[in-house]
């Protein structure tokens, strides 16, 4: 039997100088992960479809140059906080932070430099049948105008069962808030120039967050049943994108937070993606009380394309597991806030199948 294996090499250098290297990681059926030291991010996941052809399957770019960029946090780890915070501000134990403005009125994914912006340290673990990247990242107090200094772990593990699963944790000095996940987004047709629609969808939430114009949650859990926001069954992604609805309209198509069931089960089921042209199924497993689905909306032709041209609009989706938008400014919704002595630990499950 094949051994799984990890391998480093030089991606590039930053414009202050450091270097960004790329790991491979590659488990024994040939599946295929690479992560850049930059941002953690995952360029490149290349798995079978039912004729046993490896495709890669996520969106991103062939150099460094584009991810130094980023707006569309292509494949990125994204904190402190990942998704939005109503006007850059939020209030801890009496004080109130204010926190970078960059996304209309308000806080997104970290601030002007997020998580998917610095150069983690990689640590490479290899087993026989698995094989797993260690990054770190320390984040000073009052980076990005959060307190605390963070210390973040994320642990990208590539088992023999065809799934990635990445483990995050941290740690701080002082109370603040923190809300990781994963930005990577997913065209499991293989084919980048094809959008998503076509893709089969399920979501385990019987609720969504609905949002305002500014795409800040309006406090409620509201069903998914009667709306467009029904995935209970798996459903086209396409059928209903174009719905005469407010919320559709606000997200300008899908850009909304689901409450996940059964949140008291830890590790769960949130979701599944199936191309029933080449048979490749994806299963989101995680802990976090949402999942974040993004269908790509505001790709518009101007990124360069892994396979020539460029992305075009709803190329792709991201499946963002993590806790709900403004989440330090709703005081209904759970906590997001991370004390001295506690541990910050969240799981996620991306699994690789055929139909």
């Amino acid at each position: 039997m094949n051994k799984a294996s990890i391998t480093k090499s030089k991606f590039g250098t930053s414009p202050d100088g450091q270097q960004v290297d790329l790991y491979t990681l590659k488990n024994t059926n040939g599946m295929e992960v690479q992560v850049i030291t930059l941002g953690g991010i995952i360029t490149t996941l290349k798995v079978a479809n039912k004729d046993n052809i490896f495709e890669d399957v996520v969106l991103g770019f062939d150099t460094l140059e584009p991810y130094l960029s980023n707006p569309t946090y292509f494949g990125a780890i994204i904190g402190r906080y990942g998704n939005r915070i109503a006007n850059g501000t939020f209030s801890l134990e009496g004080k109130t932070y204010n926190v970078a403005i960059n996304n209309g009125p308000n806080h997104l994914h970290g601030g002007t430099v997020g998580f998917d912006s610095v150069i983690w340290k990689a640590e490479p673990i290899e087993n026989d049948d698995s094989v797993a990247l260690k990054l770190n990242y320390l984040s000073p107090d009052m980076e990005e105008g959060y307190p605390g200094n963070l210390n973040t772990t994320v642990l990208y593990t590539l088992t023999a069962n065809n799934a990635l699963e990445v483990t995050y944790e941290a740690e701080t000095d002082k109370t603040t808030v923190v809300n990781l996940t994963q930005h990577s987004y997913f065209n499991i047709s293989g084919d980048f120039t094809k959008q998503v629609l076509e893709s089969e969808l399920m979501i385990n939430a019987d609720r969504y967050v609905p949002v305002n114009e500014d795409a800040i949650p309006l406090g409620e859990l509201a069903p998914v049943q009667g709306t467009p926001f029904d995935f209970r069954s798996p459903k086209l992604v396409g059928k209903d994108i174009e719905a005469n609805d407010i919320q559709i309209k606000h997200g300008a198509g899908y850009d909304h937070s689901f409450v996940i069931n059964n949140p008291e089960q830890g590790v769960r089921l949130a979701a599944t993606v199936y191309d029933q042209s080449n048979g490749r199924f994806l299963e989101v497993f995680t802990d976090q009380p949402g999942v974040q689905l993004y269908t790509a909306n505001y790709l518009n032709n101007t990124l360069p394309s892994k396979q020539g041209g460029t992305y075009g609009r709803r190329t792709g989706l991201c499946l963002e597991t993590q806790h709900y938008p403004d989440s330090p400014n709703q005081t209904d919704f759970p906590s997001t806030v991370l004390h001295p002595g506690e541990t910050y630990h969240s799981k996620t499950i991306f699994k690789f199948s055929v139909k």
